[in-house]
C-alpha cells in the first residue's frame, strides 16, 4: 500500500476560530483550503497520518521520529488550553521507517521514547485534518540540516515504509512558505519572499521534482521560509506515484505565506497495475445525493442516512445541484440548517431538486444514468452594508426585502460582479431594482 495522500500545509494557530476570533477571517481563504483538503483525506481513509513539522524537537544531523506510544498537546500558549489532543503512535509503522531510513542510509533519531508534547507545526494542521477520523494514528516526524538530497531520500523512505507496513498513510508537510512578503512582516521585508512563494506554488502544481530539490539556496535564505524541507520529504514520499496535486488556497495576510495543497493518486487505467490504489472520484456527500435521488426515483424511498464523512454530521445549509449534459437540471437548498445534520439536508434537499423544483419536470428513472451532482455546504450569513463586501467569486448572497428573499450561490458562470448577483438574487424573489433590501454574505464549501 502506498502513500495514500500528501498534504501540504501551513500553521497558523490564528486561523482556529476559538484562537483567532475576528483575526481568523482575515486568513478565510486558508481555512476554506484546509476544510476542503479535509474532505479530500476522509476520502482516502488513513489509518496512519504523518506529520513533518518545522516546529518540533529536531536533531542537527539527523531526521526525527516518535518512538514513545503516544503524544499529546494543547493551545494553552494562544489562550485556548480546552482544545487539546491524545494520539497514539503507530509503532510498526516507526520500525518500518526505521529500517528504511537505515537502508536508504540516512540518520535517524527518536524525538521522544517516552512521551512526547506536540508543537503548533503539527497541532494546527490536525486541528482541521483529523476531525471524524477518532482510529488515525499519528507519527510526528521532524526534519534536519542534511542536505536536501537527504531529506528527499528520507521522503522515499517514507514512501517505502508505508508500502512495507501495509498501513494507509497520509503524509502531511507542514511549513509556512516565505515570512518576508511585506514591510510588516515578522521576518522583515524581503523581495525574495514572494518570488520564493510563487515558485513553490508552481513547482507543487507541476509536481516538479527538479525544480524543487535545484531552487537556489540564496533564495530560501532570503525568503525566511519553514517549510521547504517538509515539501521535499513529501515529494520524496510519493516519488514514482502518478499523482494529481491540486493547490486549494494561496494568501499572505500577515507578510508570511500560507499554501494548502492536496496531493493525490490517479485513478488507475486498464494499462496500469492492477495493485494501483485508485483515486477518489466522487465524495461521500455527493455520493449519497445520487444514492438518493436514485433510489427516490427509483423506488419512491430513501434509505437511512449516511454519515461517512466528517461534513455529514455538521449542521448546516445545504444546496445540492443536478446537470443534464452538461445543463441545470434542478437546484434546492436550504441556507441555514433545517435538519439534524447535513447528511439529512443532503437528503431532503436531493429530493426537492430531482423532483421538486418549479423550473423543471420531475426527474425520470431514464435520465438517472445522464445526471452529475453537486453539493454546497454553506457558511452562516453574515449581514453586510454595502457591495464593496461582496466577491462573487467567493461570497453567495441572500437579499431580504419583507417575507421575500432571494439567494444566489457564489462562483457561477457569467456572474462576475457584485451588482450582477444582486441583481439576479432581487429577480428571484420578485424585488423591484428601487426596493430597499438588507444584503447577506455567506461562503460554501463545494463538492462534485
Amino acid at each position: 500500500m502506498p502513500v495514500v495522500i500528501g498534504c501540504i500545509v501551513p500553521h497558523p494557530p490564528v486561523m482556529i476560530p476559538e484562537i483567532g476570533g475576528q483575526r481568523a477571517n482575515d486568513v478565510a481563504a486558508t481555512q476554506r483550503g484546509m476544510h476542503q483538503l479535509a474532505s479530500r483525506m476522509a476520502v482516502t481513509r488513513p489509518e496512519t497520518i504523518v506529520v513533518i513539522s518545522p516546529h518540533g524537537q529536531a536533531h542537527h544531523s539527523a531526521m526525527g521520529v516518535l518512538t514513545a506510544s503516544t503524544s499529546f498537546g494543547d493551545f494553552s500558549m494562544w489562550g485556548a488550553a480546552g482544545l487539546n489532543f491524545e494520539f497514539r503512535n503507530d509503532l510498526d509503522f516507526v520500525e518500518a521507517l526505521q529500517a528504511e531510513a537505515r537502508h536508504a542510509g540516512v540518520p535517524l533519531k527518536t524525538i521522544g521514547e517516552m512521551a512526547y508534547e506536540l508543537d503548533h507545526g503539527v497541532l494546527v494542521p490536525i486541528y482541521f485534518l483529523t476531525r471524524g477520523m477518532d482510529q488515525a494514528s499519528l507519527v510526528p516526524l521532524t526534519f534536519s540540516w542534511l542536505s536536501v538530497e537527504a531529506h528527499y531520500a528520507f521522503g522515499q523512505a517514507l514512501g517505502r515504509a508505508a508500502e512495507r507496513s501495509g498501513k494507509r498513510v497520509a503524509v502531511v508537510a507542514s511549513g509556512d512558505l516565505s515570512h518576508r512578503l511585506t514591510i510588516d512582516a515578522p521576518a522583515g521585508f524581503d523581495p525574495d519572499g514572494q518570488v520564493f512563494d510563487q515558485a513553490i506554488v508552481q513547482i507543487v502544481r507541476k509536481w516538479d521534482t527538479q525544480a524543487l530539490l535545484g531552487m537556489d539556496r540564496n533564495l530560501l535564505h532570503h525568503a525566511g521560509e519553514c517549510g521547504y524541507r517538509s515539501v521535499v520529504i513529501l515529494f520524496g514520499a510519493m516519488d514514482g506515484l502518478k499523482v494529481e496535486p491540486t493547490v486549494l488556497s494561496y494568501e499572505g495576510p500577515f507578510g508570511v505565506g500560507y499554501m494548502v495543497a492536496s496531493v493525490e493518486l490517479k485513478a488507475a487505467t486498464s494499462e496500469q497495475s492492477v495493485a494501483t490504489v485508485e483515486a477518489p472520484v466522487m465524495h461521500p456527500v455527493v455520493m449519497l445525493a445520487k444514492k438518493t435521488v436514485e433510489s427516490f426515483v427509483s423506488t419512491g424511498h430513501v434509505g437511512e442516512p449516511e454519515y461517512t464523512c466528517p461534513e455529514m454530521k455538521e449542521r448546516a445549509g445545504v444546496f445540492v445541484s443536478l446537470k443534464k449534459g452538461g445543463e441545470l437540471r434542478g437546484c434546492i437548498g436550504t441556507f441555514e440548517p433545517t435538519r439534524q445534520n447535513v447528511a439529512e439536508e443532503i437528503m431532503q434537499n436531493a429530493v426537492s431538486a430531482a423532483t421538486r423544483d418549479p423550473r423543471f419536470l420531475p426527474v425520470r428513472v431514464n435520465e438517472l444514468p445522464d445526471l452529475t451532482y453537486s453539493v454546497d455546504i454553506l457558511s452562516a450569513p453574515e449581514p453586510i452594508d454595502s457591495l464593496e463586501q461582496l466577491d462573487p467569486r467567493r461570497y453567495g448572497v441572500i437579499v431580504l426585502c419583507g417575507e421575500r428573499r432571494g439567494l444566489l450561490l457564489p462562483d457561477l458562470d457569467g456572474v462576475d460582479t457584485a451588482e450582477e448577483q444582486v441583481d439576479i438574487a432581487r429577480r428571484k424573489a420578485s424585488i423591484g431594482r428601487d426596493e430597499p433590501v438588507a444584503l447577506f454574505r455567506f461562503e460554501v464549501r463545494r463538492f462534485h
